[in-house]
């Protein structure tokens, strides 16, 4: 391979940069000009360099350099088996644009093995927008199982499940977990971990060859809260105690650690493995999410992560 000057490099990180922007997070050649600080001109020819050198096609298939570098960074400082760092919508800090498609490339990776995986898959808004960029498979040699259940106490669905959706679009087989989330009590929590196939499921998840999480946040825009699996009550008690995230409900602080409190001692879903040697990814991004990343990744209960530039930097920025 021909090794490329600096230069030329960083041309061909410009025209990444400004390929991604228009055709994964939909920017028109005028808003790439203003965000890259360039002439409408340079953007038309960065646009038109990203495609003729290959490096857009319906993902980026260019490794940016910064990206690399801060994916290095956030993996050695945290110990993580694997990071990978997408772009960032440079206007936006909240965006997770690009996520989806990074995440669903890396699903396909494991989908596309010949020998047969277990796929263990949490819930949330981003899971199930990588599940919908998942391209048709067919992968009955797999089987994809659910960490946790989509039900609220009141017997209401989740729309953010992705465990049925994601077997529909590959041909796998799975294995939902219909119970709720947060059962009303620790009780009521080992009768239904006790049921036959309730315990089947979880002991499979436990085996899983590669995991997918989301990271949620506590603040007021907490999906627990939001989708109606904690009160108020609960929310502010779990602020006051110290919560700053959560990984398929369960709660911890900002140093990773879980909290001893009721949701905890309630939460349904199957307990991750502390430093795991499988592949355990969290797929997350956002100011709002950033200090729950970081408790998420001090946990150990992920030793893999898929986040966003400006994620990424703010990440290191933490002492």
């Amino acid at each position: 391979m021909v090794k490329l000057s600096s230069a030329e490099n960083r041309r061909l990180d410009d025209a990444a940069r400004a390929g991604w922007l228009y055709y994964v997070a939909g920017n028109t050649q005028d808003d790439i000009a203003k965000k890259l600080g360039i002439s409408r001109q340079s953007a038309q020819r960065m646009v038109a360099l990203s495609v003729s050198e290959k490096l857009v096609k319906v993902r980026l298939d260019h490794p940016i350099a910064k990206c690399m570098d801060l994916a290095e960074k956030i993996a050695n400082r945290f110990g993580l088996l694997s990071c990978e760092v997408v772009p960032s919508d440079l206007s936006d800090p909240t965006s997770t644009v690009g996520l989806a498609q990074a995440g669903a490339n890396e699903i396909e990776r494991h989908l596309k093995s010949t020998q047969p995986k277990i796929l263990a898959m949490g819930t949330g808004r981003v899971l199930r927008a990588c599940v919908d960029e998942l391209a048709p498979l067919d992968c009955t040699q797999h089987r994809i199982v659910a960490l946790l259940g989509n039900m609220t106490s009141d017997g209401a669905a989740s729309p953010y499940d992705v465990v049925v959706r994601m077997a529909e679009r590959v041909n796998a087989k799975h294995y939902p977990m219909p119970l709720p989330v947060l059962p009303q009590s620790v009780k009521a929590k080992n009768q239904l971990h006790a049921m036959p196939h309730i315990a089947q499921n979880m002991a499979l998840a436990r085996q899983a060859d590669v995991t997918f999480v989301g990271v949620g946040n506590l603040g007021t825009n907490s999906p627990l809260h939001l989708d109606g699996f904690v009160t108020p009550k609960e929310l502010d008690e779990l602020q006051t105690g110290g919560a700053v995230g959560e990984i398929i409900s369960w709660v911890f602080d900002k140093n990773g650690q879980l909290l001893d409190c009721g949701i905890n001692q309630r939460v349904a879903s199957t307990p991750l493995i502390v430093a795991s040697s499988k592949p355990v990814f969290a797929i997350a991004a956002g100011e709002d999410k950033v200090f729950a990343i970081l408790g998420a990744l001090r946990s150990k209960l992920v030793n893999s992560l898929i986040t966003n530039e400006y994620t990424a930097e703010r990440l290191l920025s933490i002492d």
